[in-house]
């Protein structure tokens, strides 16, 4: 089942409990009137409607004993006289107990007289349904939308359940003369569509209506089975029988073929045994029934949607205990049980599906609550500008980019924005910390693996790899990863194909990769720690993320930045940054970058008490010494403006210059040469 049909089975269960607060809300009517006000107000909550019609109308003379005209925003004022139903849709619905459709009226001829009524009220479209108990026929729902073709298959479905429950609620509040015995079998069905809605878990809303039906049936048991996947056995799934001797049991299976169960469910009919025979029912069932001393059996096919979904099954001791109105009122709990049934599978096939998707995709919902754009991304030094016009460039190729820099600079953020701005936004990025996974499970986690591939896979896994197809990859940490997994991961890259573990069967991916790295992966690839073809794989694009001591003037934006999000969060209302806590802040070298930073900003949003931030300035030392950075400024542009030039050959101007990727002036960068003592030609 896919994540969008479990959705929309959320959505059906929803309106379904809206339905059955409409349907107990119009029963407990005391007068039709009442029941008329609650159910406009109720099944608001259910369909949407601009027009709605409905026709009580007497079983044998099918003459109108109440009608209810909503449209135009208000109830309309009829009178069972005023509601002339010759020639009309409700007329033909009535009669022939069939729903009817209407998708545009301007277009309809036969029923011209219904067709001025609705025009004149500015209907287009109308679905018109019967209202009908078993055989008897109660009345027409009718409902309408502005618009035409409003009623799609799925919502005609969905009304025609509407109408099925309006037909058990309007006839208890338009019936005043119920016996009691009535009642407890009209509360009976709708409990059992109370325990539908508000009870998902399968095994208890099994046993929950087995009891509500033995109890309102006053039978000696009562017990739901349900076909097992051979198809030759149905299983027990909840039985309750309070006084059992011991001879029937949950989780029982019973052959198919040769049952009294298995004929009802083969046939779709009833089956029903008043008075215990041998030569009318299976050797080992007689011998349990006798055992138990029950007599009379009947056994309802519980149908939904034209398929049988398994048995409903009641027993009594005494003979002759169900008479034709007991099976037709037992036909009608089997339709409401079957669609506990349908509803209890299928919120079992949305927890299964669930569970699989929080196993597999749980660090998406992780990533999805972070920050995924390019607001993220704090800051306006030329060095940041720098490496954004890379990102804006490369963005919208598939060319595999490898994000170089120390640990808290950001290169996730980097590697979102990359993905964000490329044709593949629309898809996933999947992250992998190759250092943060065991060794020994990150070749399960990247190609996953097969049930019983090793020890401890009970189940199928999907890996970060396969998940990202059509979407980004984003490796973070790959200087970490095994050498053994190295050649697999090449073989991926280059080949688009992969086989999880434990299978032999290989898969194809379309995946762009974004990989990131602390390390020198050169130096790793001389102490053949890396290997050399999988370092040039990942060397397309390489993008160099600054350390926040070669932006100093990105840290007060920072510094804001972080103290107005920490702020928000914890509820505080800070309006200022000292002076000289902000000076300090922003000559420090900050040796873990931006994570360093945001930590300790945070830190000082938890010991703020006021509306100026307190910064701790006293921890900003080594070995309890504050370390005056002031001065090493020009230490550390000068080892930026070596660094780069090292990557250019020395080469100062042009587009691939160092002035060029450093986002400054070519005479700018000269000049600064000058001053801190740098000769480019020695550099090259």
């Amino acid at each position: 089942m896919s994540a969008i049909s479990a959705i929309g089975l959320e959505t059906h269960a929803q309106r379904y409990e809206a339905l059955l607060r409409a349907t107990n809300a119009i029963a407990g009517c005391s007068d039709c009137d009442t029941a008329a006000d609650v159910l406009v107000k109720e099944l608001r909550e259910v369909i949407a409607f601009d027009y709605l019609r409905i026709v009580a109308l007497d079983s044998e003379t099918n003459a109108v004993g109440w009608h209810l005209l909503y449209s135009n925003g208000r109830r309309e004022k009829v009178s069972t006289g005023d509601a002339p139903l010759e020639g009309t849709a409700i007329e033909w619905v009535h009669e022939y107990q069939q729903l009817l459709v209407t998708s545009d009226w301007s277009d309809e001829s036969q029923f011209t007289k219904h067709g001025r009524l609705l025009n004149e009220l500015g209907i287009a479209s109308t679905c018109t349904l019967p209202l009908a108990r078993a055989q008897r026929r109660l009345g027409v729902l009718e409902v309408g939308r502005t618009r035409p073709h409003a009623y799609s298959e799925e919502e005609v479905r969905f009304l025609s359940l509407v109408a099925d429950q309006l037909a058990l609620a309007i006839d208890a509040a338009v019936s005043s003369s119920l016996s009691r015995q009535a009642q407890d079998r009209l509360k009976l069905i709708l409990d059992v569509t109370n325990q539908v809605v508000s009870n998902l878990d399968f095994q208890e809303l099994m046993r929950a209506v087995s009891a509500s039906v033995r109890r309102v049936m006053r039978c000696d048991a009562a017990a739901i089975m349900l076909p097992e996947s051979d198809g030759k056995h149905l299983r027990v799934h909840a039985l309750d029988f309070p006084e059992s001797r011991g001879s029937f049991t949950e989780k029982a299976a019973i052959p198919i073929e040769g049952t009294l169960p298995g004929q009802a469910f083969q046939s779709g009919k009833p089956t029903v045994l008043n008075r215990l025979d041998p030569a009318e029912i299976a050797p080992e069932m007689y011998a349990k029934a006798a055992g138990e001393g029950v007599n009379s059996l009947c056994h309802m096919p519980l149908v939904s949607r034209g398929r049988v979904l398994g048995i409903l099954a009641v027993a009594q001791r005494a003979e002759n205990a169900f008479d034709t109105n007991a099976v037709e009122f037992l036909s009608q709990v089997a339709k409401q049980v079957a669609i506990a049934v349908e509803n209890a599978l299928a919120y079992g096939e949305i927890a299964d599906l669930k569970d699989r998707l929080a196993q597999e995709k749980l660090y998406l919902e992780e990533e999805i609550r972070g920050e995924m754009d390019f607001e993220g991304i704090v800051g306006q030094s030329s060095a940041l500008r720098h490496v954004l016009g890379l990102v804006e460039t490369v963005a919208p190729s598939d060319s595999t980019v490898l994000l170089l820099g120390e640990t808290g600079t950001g290169k996730e953020l980097i590697a979102r924005a990359i993905h964000d701005r490329s044709r593949r936004k629309d898809r996933t990025l999947v992250r992998v910390n190759c250092a943060a996974i065991p060794t020994g499970l990150l070749e399960s986690e990247l190609f996953g693996h097969e049930r019983g591939a090793f020890t401890g896979a009970i189940s199928q896994k999907v890996g970060r790899l396969e998940l990202a197809d059509q979407g980004t990859l984003f490796l973070d940490e790959i200087g970490d990863i095994p050498t053994d997994i190295q050649p697999k991961l090449l073989r991926a890259l280059q080949e688009r194909e992969f086989e999880r573990l434990g299978s032999t069967r290989t898969k194809k991916v379309d995946v762009r990769l974004v990989a990131a790295t602390n390390r020198d992966l050169e130096k790793m690839v001389e102490d053949r720690e890396f290997r050399s073809d999988l370092y040039y794989r990942l060397n397309v694009f390489p993008i160099r993320i600054p350390p926040l001591r070669e932006r100093p003037e990105d840290i007060p934006l920072l510094v804001r930045y972080f103290t107005q999000k920490y702020g928000r969060r914890m509820e505080k209302q800070i309006e200022s940054i000292p002076v000289t806590a902000m000076k300090k802040l922003s000559t420090w070298h900050w040796p873990g970058n931006i994570r360093e930073l945001e930590n300790f900003i945070e830190r000082s949003v938890i010991l703020t008490h006021g509306a100026a931030l307190q910064v701790p300035i006293g921890e900003l030392t080594n070995n309890g010494r504050t370390t005056p950075v002031a001065g090493t400024r020009d230490a550390n542009e000068r080892d930026q403006i070596l660094r780069v030039l090292k990557e250019t050959k020395g080469r100062v101007a042009g587009d691939e210059g160092a002035a060029a990727r450093m986002g400054l002036k070519r005479t700018t960068l000269i000049s600064r040469m000058k001053k801190l003592g740098i000769d480019p030609r020695k550099v090259s």
